[in-house]
């Protein structure tokens, strides 16, 4: 009997909550102009809306912070310690990031999200993390390995792009353009971090099982910020849901540098004892006592170069593709740029990758919609000064720079209100060649525009 009324109470309770919440709801989805502003409903909080638009949860994060102003501020179910501030303001990001950057830890709660780069400088803070983050530095800076990513970049264009597009080419095979950008990418990180190359990146492309359990772990990470810590706790503890696919996604990816480590082990008893020519950042590492101790934290630290390298250059290269199939006289022009530059390089067997580079970029900008601002002729040694409204940037910089400015679609307003030359300021530059990506505005001094941007690139020659 007791059972009965227990259940005719839950079965009561629910009724009451979910029926008034239902109602509201529909009201919202019927009217005209409905709102994705997500409402903090009694009890549940934001957590529905979360969970509903998981799927698309980044475009619509978004649209949220563009209908609330740049801020916005919820919370998920009583006794869960959800609580969000999302915010696109840069004066808020600058504030938090570099202001007053030791006033907001990241917490244990964010190193139990990340629990796979536990120990390492993505998680720890304090003095641990300043000592870790000054050693990636160090390690990132060295000479040697920065000549050495520049050639194995340069061989894996060459000996490993190239081939693949060649042979899809001749045999007419259809191919998923991310799939082979992220090879390449993949490659391109590995190959100085272990100093061996996975080659992923072949004509036979093997299976990507390492690049897949990243993907994994960064989609846990981002849901377990959309539950209740309890709830992913309990899914972990019994090893189902997405905590099922993170587990293996451990596995795989322990596995995947294990390998690497031991393929880097052979490569150096047949080169006898190693090639001291070569340098990367496992070697780095891998004598440290403190690492040599913690297989752990090893894999932590590995794992976090992996990530940081792999996903940014992926998706843009992706859309460089993209944009550059959907326009075919952009090809044409880059072509007509290069050609110079590769009989000058065919003659003296030089490597000029930045000239190549800011060739590219600049060939780029002039024909995807540039307003090419006609005025005073740029003095040497001149700066100038990108003013974006509401003190959204307010940075110089010098001649011969190529800067991209990321906006995301439809949440920063702000567009460009002028470009200005100092010292004399109210000049308009003459070489300023700027692309707006999504929608066209004019450049020049003091011309504004209210559109919104996806983009803005600079080119100052």
């Amino acid at each position: 009997m007791s059972i009965m009324f227990s259940q005719e109470l839950l079965i009561s309770t629910l009724a009451i909550i979910l029926v008034p919440l239902y109602t509201l709801y529909l009201r919202s989805s019927r009217s005209k102009n409905p709102s994705v502003l997500p409402t903090n409903w009694p009890i549940v909080g934001v957590l529905p809306y979360l969970i509903a638009n998981f799927h698309n949860l980044h475009d619509y994060l978004a649209a949220v912070l563009a209908e609330a102003g740049h801020n916005f501020r919820a919370h998920g179910p009583p006794g869960t310690g959800m609580r969000f501030f999302l915010t696109c303001d840069p004066a808020n990001v600058r504030h938090i990031f570099t202001t007053n950057h030791t006033n907001f830890p990241k917490g244990a709660e964010f190193a139990a999200i990340f629990d796979i780069a536990g120990g390492s400088f993505f998680t720890t803070e304090g003095e641990p993390w300043r000592r870790q983050r000054a050693r990636a530095q160090r390690v990132l800076s060295n000479p040697r390995l920065l000549a050495g990513m520049t050639g194995s970049c340069r061989d894996k264009v060459e000996n490993g792009l190239l081939p693949v597009l060649m042979h899809m080419a001749s045999t007419a095979t259809p191919f998923d353009l991310q799939d082979l950008t992220t090879r390449l990418v993949f490659d391109m990180t590995a190959a100085p971090l272990f100093g061996v190359d996975p080659g992923l990146l072949s004509p036979d492309m093997p299976p990507m099982d390492a690049a897949a359990a990243m993907d994994t772990v960064m989609e846990v990470a981002l849901f377990r910020h959309t539950v209740p810590a309890s709830c992913w706790k309990a899914m972990r503890r019994l090893n189902i849901g997405p905590e099922r696919k993170l587990a293996a996604a451990h596995t795989v990816l322990g596995g995947f540098i294990e390998e690497m480590m031991e393929r880097r082990k052979k490569k150096e008893h047949v080169a006898n004892e190693g090639d001291p020519s070569s340098v990367d950042i496992l070697s780095s590492y891998i004598d440290d006592p403190d690492y040599q101790q913690n297989d752990g934290l090893l894999h932590a630290t590995l794992i976090n170069y992996m990530i940081a390298g792999r996903d940014t250059i992926g998706t843009a290269l992706t859309w460089v593709f993209y944009n550059l199939a959907q326009n075919p006289h952009v090809m044409s022009a880059i072509r007509n740029e290069l050609s110079p530059i590769a009989s000058r390089k065919a003659a003296t067997g030089a490597n000029n990758s930045s000239t190549m580079m800011n060739t590219i970029v600049a060939a780029m900008v002039w024909n995807f919609d540039v307003e090419v601002v006609e005025g005073h002729r740029v003095q040497p040694k001149m700066s100038c000064v990108l003013q974006m409204k509401n003190g959204l940037m307010n940075h110089k910089f010098h001649m011969g720079v190529c800067i991209r400015v990321p906006l995301r679609r439809g949440v920063v307003q702000d567009t460009m209100e002028d470009v200005v030359a100092r010292p004399n300021a109210g000049m308009v530059l003459e070489n300023v060649r700027a692309s707006i990506t999504g929608s066209r505005t004019t450049v020049g001094g003091g011309g504004s525009s209210d559109r919104h941007v996806d983009s803005v690139i600079l080119y100052f020659l």
